[in-house]
C-alpha cells in the first residue's frame, strides 16, 4: 500500500499534451477525400523544414496558410477541427502540413521557444507534425532491404516496394521521476554536460521487455545509487517529439538516502528540501527545468505551487 506519494501535476499544465483536432485516422486511406479537403477553401496548412515550424511574424504562433499558397514538399493530413465549423463537409475544416526540404530561417521557430506560447489546437498540430518529420528524415528506406521506402496514408506509414514491408511512425517511451525521501525532500540531479546550477528530475529510456515501475527503480538506481521502494506512482505524459520520445511522469519513494552518482550521465545528485530549493532559485544559483518540460511540472507538483526561474 502506498504511504504518502500523494503529489500531482496540475491539469492542464502540460504544455505539449494539449490537443483539439480529431486526427481522423480513417481519412488517411481516402485519397479522393483527402483531394477533396485540400482543395476546399478553409482548409489550413502549416509548414515545417526540419523540426522547426514556419510562424506569425510576433513568433507567437503557427503560421497557417491556404493549400493554395503551400510549397511543394511531403504532405501530411493532421485532422479535422470539428470546432471551427462546417469545412469542406460537415465535418470541419481540414488541416495539413506541408514538409519541405529547405534549411528553416528567421521565420521558423522551434518547440522550446513556442510550446508554452501556442493555443491548444496549435500545441497538438505542432507536436504531432514534428514528431512526423522527424520520423520521415530518418527512415527515407527500409531497414529490412534498404529499398527507399514510399509514403502512403497521408504521411502517416512508410511503404517498402522491395520487400513490402510497412514502417509505421514509433514513439520511445522515457521515464522521468520525482524522488522523495521520508523527510519529503525531492531527488535532482545535474546532467555532466550541463553548466554549474542546472538540476532535473531524473529519466531515462524503458528497456526492451521492462515495465515502466521497473525501468524508474533502474534509472534512479543507475544515475543516483538510490533505491526506490514500491511506491511508484503514475502523474501523466507529454510527448517530447525531439526526436521521438514520450515522456512518462512519476513521483516514486526511496527507501534509503545514500548517493552514489553514475559520474557518466549524472555528475551530481542531492536532497532537496522546499526551502532549499526556493532559496537558491531565489539566489539564482539554481536553474530549473524549462516550463514545457514535464520534469518542470513533477517538481511544482511536489513544491505545492508554481515556480519562476528556468535554463
Amino acid at each position: 500500500m502506498l504511504r504518502d506519494v500523494a503529489y500531482s501535476i496540475a491539469p492542464g499544465s502540460l504544455a505539449l499534451s494539449r490537443s483539439v483536432l480529431d486526427r481522423a485516422a480513417d481519412r488517411r486511406r481516402d485519397d479522393a477525400w483527402l483531394e477533396k479537403a485540400w482543395a476546399a477553401p478553409d482548409t489550413q496548412v502549416t509548414v515545417v523544414a526540419a523540426d522547426q515550424l514556419q510562424v506569425t511574424d510576433d513568433r507567437t504562433a503557427l503560421r497557417l496558410i491556404a493549400p493554395s499558397e503551400a510549397p511543394e514538399g511531403n504532405r501530411v493530413f493532421l485532422g479535422i477541427d470539428r470546432e471551427s465549423g462546417a469545412g469542406q463537409t460537415a465535418e470541419g475544416r481540414a488541416v495539413f502540413a506541408v514538409v519541405v526540404q529547405d534549411e528553416p530561417d528567421e521565420s521558423y521557430a522551434g518547440l522550446r521557444e513556442l510550446g508554452a506560447l501556442l493555443n491548444d489546437r496549435e500545441a497538438g498540430m505542432a507536436v504531432h507534425i514534428v514528431g512526423l518529420a522527424n520520423w520521415h528524415a530518418v527512415h527515407t528506406h527500409c531497414g529490412n532491404c534498404g529499398e527507399h521506402t514510399v509514403v502512403v496514408e497521408a504521411g502517416h506509414v512508410r511503404d517498402c516496394p522491395g520487400c513490402g514491408l510497412r514502417h509505421f511512425p514509433r514513439s520511445d517511451p522515457a521515464i522521468i521521476v520525482l524522488v522523495t525521501d521520508d523527510q519529503d525532500r525531492a531527488l535532482l540531479g545535474r546532467n555532466a554536460s550541463w553548466p554549474e546550477g542546472r538540476y532535473s528530475t531524473l529519466a531515462g529510456f524503458v528497456e526492451p521487455g521492462e515495465s515502466l515501475e521497473a525501468a524508474v527503480r533502474r534509472e534512479v538506481l543507475e544515475e543516483s545509487g538510490v533505491v526506490v521502494g514500491p511506491e511508484v506512482v503514475y502523474a501523466g505524459s507529454q510527448p517530447w517529439p525531439l526526436p521521438s520520445s514520450l515522456m512518462l511522469g512519476f513521483y516514486a519513494k526511496a527507501t534509503g538516502t545514500d548517493i552514489e552518482v553514475d559520474g557518466d550521465e549524472i555528475s551530481d545528485a542531492r536532497w532537496f528540501t522546499r526551502e532549499d530549493l526556493r532559496a537558491l532559485v531565489e539566489a539564482g544559483t539554481m536553474a530549473l527545468p524549462g516550463n514545457i518540460s514535464i520534469s518542470r511540472r513533477l517538481i511544482e507538483g511536489w513544491y505545492g505551487e508554481e515556480l519562476t526561474g528556468s535554463w
